[in-house]
């Protein structure tokens, strides 16, 4: 199991803070993101890509799509932020 931690529009929208979840890699965690956002709040307007757009950090170190995953790691997804 992983532990993943999530931040931005992603909690704001679902209410989501943290889900446990079997995955090989970010990259796999992605669809099971979606579906669980889609059970927390079905009419949720989070999508694929703005998952994909995530900073992603794995065991406080920055990762990517592609980083693979072992059991008890600590995944934390946040939406880039902009302003002006």
């Amino acid at each position: 199991m992983v532990k993943v931690k999530l931040f931005g529009l992603f909690r704001l929208d679902t209410g989501l803070k943290e889900v446990q979840l079997e995955a090989g890699s970010v990259k796999e965690l992605y669809p099971l993101l979606l579906d669980a956002a889609r059970k927390a709040k079905p009419a949720t307007t989070v999508t694929a890509a703005d998952i994909d757009g995530c900073i992603v950090m794995i065991n406080g170190k920055q990762g990517k799509k592609s980083s693979k995953l072992k059991d008890g790691d600590e995944v934390m997804l946040m939406s880039p932020v902009c302003g002006g």
